[in-house]
């Protein structure tokens, strides 16, 4: 699957390696293009998965303040409740396009 923002891929990995939560699909850290995101200060915490970290997109002209999040350190149960270890996976603002 790949995520693009403005045509430029951001990110790609096969479905088997990525996460289905909440209608979001999250991406694995390695399959995310190097350079693409930059860390954000905007906060979120939710109530099952833990503190997310936002990032800004920004590559090769595509920009998308906070169009990016992913938890780097999950609640406990997390893990189970999603039947796989999603720990710093990105998934993407719906600006961005995850297709097969």
């Amino acid at each position: 699957m790949k995520a693009t923002l403005d045509g430029v891929v951001i990110a790609e990995a096969d479905r088997d390696d990525l996460a289905s939560i909440e209608g979001n699909w999250y991406f694995p850290p390695q399959a995310v293009r190097e350079g693409a995101l930059h860390e954000s200060p905007t906060p979120y915490t939710c109530p099952w998965k833990g503190a997310a970290q936002y990032w800004n997109i920004s590559v090769d002209g595509a920009e998308l303040p906070d169009g990016a999040w992913s938890y780097p350190d999950l609640y406990p149960g997390a893990v189970d409740r999603v039947g796989k270890d999603f720990a710093g996976f990105v998934a993407f603002d719906r600006k961005v396009v995850v297709s097969d």
